[in-house]
């Protein structure tokens, strides 16, 4: 890739070795996808997760798209 800029490339790519996304891959109406958890209750949908091309026709679903997320904790009993 070739990139012709007047800022220096030190500029460009100031911290892009700090970034460090923390995704989460969850299922959601039956989709699974992976999501980028924001703050509150929201996630921003990173990826979709399937073989079905009709369901990457889906606006609802599309990369980009802030949606409503509530983490779920799983509890396990100790015995």
């Amino acid at each position: 890739m070739t990139h012709y800029s007047v800022i220096p490339m030190e500029v460009i790519f100031d911290g892009y070795e700090k970034f460090a996304p923390e995704y989460q891959d969850i299922e959601q109406n039956g989709f699974m996808m992976q999501i980028e958890p924001l703050s509150g209750f929201q996630a921003r949908i990173v990826r979709l997760y399937s073989c079905n091309p009709q369901d990457y026709l889906n606006e609802q679903y599309a990369p980009g798209t802030i949606i409503s997320y509530r983490p779920q904790i799983e509890t396990f009993s100790v015995r």
